[in-house]
């Protein structure tokens, strides 16, 4: 597909959601060695919405949000086929420079993984190895600029020499946000993000994601259709490797197109 194709996709795609677009797939095809997790999914993301990825599980939708800073490449069976774009250029070009990728789109796992290294050097590392800072004012206003945004900073500015390990689960997690954010990401993949967390640490979390929107991209992948109703704007649906279903979070949950959504949605499977 040509550049001047591909922005005239983009500036539409724009205009009909409303907000500008930040990442495109196109006619995306994941293997693991012969086994094929995901078919022909198309898809935008945009800088204003969040987006979540909802279905049950072993659906594709954690492999999928994968592909978006190529963390398959981690895996020595994986090959992805079609064609992923961050601000027009694509991202699975041989050129591309994948730990910048990472930089620029950053990831928050499931389970909570500071390094074990102290509050500070968490949030320092990337910065530091990236090198983003000039000296130590500069690397300290990172790393309380990081913390304030994550709502962690008031918790922990009396302890940022402690180690990271020692938080509690849900600060651990905004802990790992803080880290994704130091190295000034333009995108956040999140993956479940809140299930080995309580539910007082999850509503944080959920808080923290409505107050990071607009400043970065957002995606996130969760198995709590409740928790994609309350934090994103588009939502989509993945069932058995593909995209079923794609748009607006208050259609998909209110008046879904597709059978098979209404289905999941209303629990007759999942």
């Amino acid at each position: 597909m040509n550049t001047q194709t591909m922005n005239e996709i983009a500036a539409h795609q724009a205009a009909v959601i409303g907000s500008p677009l930040k990442m495109q797939a196109r006619n995306v095809n994941v293997y693991y060695g012969a086994k094929q997790a995901i078919r022909d999914v198309s898809i935008d993301v945009t800088m204003e919405n969040v987006t979540a990825f909802i279905g049950p599980s072993g659906c594709g939708k954690s492999t999928f949000l994968r592909t978006l800073n190529r963390m398959n490449d981690t895996v020595a069976s994986a090959r992805v086929e079609g064609e992923i774009t961050l601000d027009g250029e694509n991202i699975y070009d041989p050129s591309m420079d994948v730990v910048q990728l990472r930089a620029r789109v950053g990831m928050v796992f499931q389970k909570p993984n500071p390094f074990p290294k102290s509050i500070y050097e968490n949030v320092a590392y990337g910065p530091r190895i990236h090198g983003l800072a000039a000296g130590k004012t500069d690397m300290d206003q990172i790393v309380e600029q990081s913390l304030r945004r994550a709502g962690l900073w008031e918790e922990v500015k009396d302890r940022l020499v402690e180690s990271g390990t020692a938080l509690s689960g849900g600060q651990q997690q905004r802990l790992c946000i803080a880290r994704a954010i130091a190295v000034d990401p333009e995108v956040i993949l999140m993956d479940e993000p809140c299930s080995a967390l309580d539910p007082i640490a999850t509503a944080k979390i959920e808080e923290l994601i409505h107050e990071l929107r607009g400043r970065y991209a957002i995606v996130i992948v969760t198995h709590n259709m409740q928790q994609a109703a309350r934090v994103s704007q588009r939502t989509a649906f993945f069932h058995l490797g593909h995209l079923v279903e794609y748009g607006d979070t208050s259609d998909i949950f209110t008046n879904p197109r597709e059978t098979r959504t209404k289905d999941y949605i209303t629990g007759r499977y999942g």
